[in-house]
C-alpha cells in the first residue's frame, strides 16, 4: 500500500449519541478486499440492539423533544455543520472508504464531495417544506401541513457507503425524522465515523442511530419493527421483496426501494466512435462495475460495431488494475469472495454460451479480489451476461440495426433503473428517452446524477425516488386541517 493506514476510531454501535457494544458482545471482521487482511473487529448488532436504537429514535421524535421543537432553519444549520465536518475530515474518511471497499482513493474523495453536496442541498430545504391553503367547498378555512413521518429505518449496500448514507440521512433529517441506520456488513466504518461527526455537529441524542451487523438479523429486525414507520433500502431486488413482505406483515410501514439494474447504453452510427467508447466504458467500469445503474448492456449499431469493439477492447486492456491507493490505478478489487466468484461464474457462462471474450475474463494477480476488465462481443439477448446483473467489470456488447428494434430489446428486462443513448440525432434521442422504461435516461453522457434530480427505477428496479424535491416526499405525511368559519349575521 502507498497510503498511511489510519487508526480505526469507532467500531461499536451508535445508539442515543453513544458508542456501545452489542448486547450479545458479538463482533465481526471487516476485510480489506485488496489484500484480504482484517481492518477491524466491529460490533455485531441484532434485534435487541435494534430495539434499543428504535426506542432512542422514538424518544427523540416524541412531542416536546428538542428535535421536534427545533426550528426548521436550525435543522438546516446542523446539517451544514455536519457537512463542514465531513469536509474537515475528508482525507481520513476517504481512506476508510478505500480500505473498506477497495474503491480507488480518488473516487472515494469524489464520493465524499458528492455526499457533502447532497447534505447541503437538503439543508437548504429544511425551512421550505410548505403546505397549501385550499379553497375547499363550504364555510371552511382549509390548509395542509407537511409533517415528518417519524422513526425511519435505512439500509444501504457496500458499493457507495458514505454517498448512500448521505442520500438517506439528508432528506430524513431535513424533514425532521429520526433514523435507525444499518450499513452493509462489508463496509461499516465510514457510517460509524459519520455518526461521531453527527454527534459533534450537535444533533440531539436519538436522532441518528447506527447498527452494524448482518441483513438476516439486524436488517430484518429493522424491516419488521412495529415502531419504524418507513424503510428506505438500497440493494438487491431479492432483498427488496423481503422488505416489502416484512412491511406488509408488520405495520404497513412506508417503503422506498432502489434495487438492481441491467441498464442499456445504445450507440448509434452517427457518433464519434472513440468518444462513444469512452462514455460506454465509464458507464460500465466505474467503481469496478459495482454500480446499480451500470450500463451493462452496450447496444452498438451494426455499421460501427466492429470499430467500436476494437476500441472498447483496447481501452479495457489498458486499464491499470491494482492498489487502490496508487494514483495511477484505475480499477481496484471487487468487494468480497462471494462477488468475486459470482462475477467469474458469469464470465464463464458468457464463454460457454458463445460470446467472444475480447479481453480480460480472469483474476488479476493472486492476492485480493481483482478481476481484469472484461469485454465480450457477439453477445445475444438470451445469454446470462445480457440478462443478469453482474455487478462487476464486464462489458457485454450487442449489435442492433434499427431504433424501434433496440427500444424493444432495451425494454426486454425486468429492470428499469437507467438507460443511456449516444447519438447526434436529437430526434432519435427524444424518441428513445420517451420510449425506454427507466427512471433515468442520459443522452451523450452517463451517470449524470446530481442532488437536484430525482433518482429511482421502474419495474423491479424499485419504488419511490431519492434526491431532488421528490426525495423529500418519501419522509413526509400530509395532514389536512379544516376550520369551520362562523357565518356572519
Amino acid at each position: 500500500m502507498t497510503h498511511k493506514i489510519p487508526d480505526i476510531k469507532y467500531t461499536q454501535l451508535f445508539i442515543n449519541n453513544e458508542f456501545v457494544n452489542a448486547e450479545s458482545d458479538k463482533k465481526f471482521s471487516t476485510i480489506n478486499p485488496a489484500d484480504n487482511t482484517i481492518i477491524a473487529e466491529v460490533s455485531e448488532g441484532d434485534k435487541a440492539d435494534v430495539d434499543k436504537a428504535v426506542a432512542a429514535a422514538k424518544q427523540a421524535f416524541s412531542r416536546g423533544s428538542k428535535w421536534r421543537n427545533m426550528d426548521a432553519s436550525a435543522r438546516g444549520k446542523l446539517m451544514h455543520t455536519f457537512a463542514d465536518l465531513l469536509a474537515r475530515d475528508l482525507d481520513y474518511i476517504a481512506t476508510l472508504e478505500t480500505l473498506d471497499t477497495g474503491k480507488i482513493y480518488q473516487h472515494a474523495v469524489y464520493d465524499i464531495y458528492a455526499s457533502i453536496d447532497v447534505i447541503r442541498y437538503y439543508a437548504g430545504w429544511c425551512d421550505k417544506i410548505l403546505g397549501d391553503t385550499i379553497p375547499a367547498d363550504g364555510n371552511l378555512v382549509t390548509y395542509t401541513r407537511k409533517e415528518p413521518i417519524g422513526v425511519v429505518g435505512q439500509i444501504i449496500p457496500w458499493n457507495y457507503p458514505l454517498l448512500m448514507l448521505a442520500w438517506k440521512w439528508a432528506p430524513a433529517l431535513a424533514t425532521g425524522c429520526t433514523i435507525v441506520f444499518k450499513p452493509a456488513e462489508q463496509t461499516p466504518l465510514s457510517a460509524l465515523y459519520a455518526a461521531a461527526l453527527a454527534r459533534e455537529a450537535g444533533f440531539p441524542p436519538g436522532v441518528v442511530n447506527v447498527i452494524t451487523g448482518y441483513g438476516p438479523t439486524a436488517g430484518a429486525a429493522i424491516a419488521e419493527h412495529p415502531d419504524i414507520r418507513k424503510i428506505a433500502f438500497t440493494g438487491s431486488t431479492e432483498i427488496g421483496h423481503l422488505i416489502m413482505a416484512a412491511s406488509a406483515k408488520s405495520n404497513l410501514k412506508r417503503i422506498s426501494l432502489e434495487l438492481g439494474g441491467k441498464s442499456p447504453v445504445v450507440v448509434f452510427d452517427d457518433v464519434d466512435v472513440k468518444k462513444a467508447v469512452k462514455i460506454a466504458y465509464q458507464a460500465i467500469f466505474t467503481n469496478h462495475g459495482q454500480n446499480c445503474c451500470a450500463g451493462s448492456r452496450t447496444f452498438v449499431h451494426s455499421k460501427i460495431y466492429d470499430e467500436f469493439v476494437s476500441y472498447a477492447k483496447q481501452l479495457a486492456f489498458e486499464t491499470k488494475v491494482g492498489d487502490p491507493f496508487d494514483p495511477l490505478t484505475q480499477q481496484g478489487p471487487q468487494i468480497d469472495q462471494n462477488m468475486f466468484d459470482k462475477i467469474l461464474g458469469l464470465i464463464k457462462s458468457g464463454k460457454d454460451e458463445g460470446a467472444i471474450l475480447e479481453t480480460g475474463g480472469e483474476q488479476h494477480g493472486n492476492i485480493g479480489y481483482f478481476i481484469k476488465p472484461t469485454v465480450f462481443s457477439n453477445v445475444t439477448d438470451n445469454m446470462r451476461i445480457a440478462k443478469e446483473e453482474i455487478f462487476g467489470p464486464v462489458q457485454s456488447i450487442l449489435k442492433f440495426e434499427r431504433l424501434d428494434e433496440v427500444i424493444e430489446r432495451a425494454n426486454n428486462t425486468e429492470y428499469g433503473l437507467a438507460a443511456g443513448v449516444i447519438t447526434n440525432d436529437i430526434n432519435k434521442a427524444l424518441v428513445f428517452a420517451q420510449a425506454v422504461q427507466s427512471g433515468s435516461v442520459w443522452v451523450n453522457c452517463y451517470d449524470a446524477i446530481t442532488p437536484q434530480t430525482p433518482f429511482g427505477g421502474f419495474k423491479h428496479s424499485g419504488i419511490g425516488r431519492e434526491l431532488g424535491a421528490d426525495g423529500l416526499k418519501e419522509y413526509i405525511e400530509t395532514k389536512t386541517v379544516a376550520i369551520k368559519v362562523p357565518t356572519c349575521n
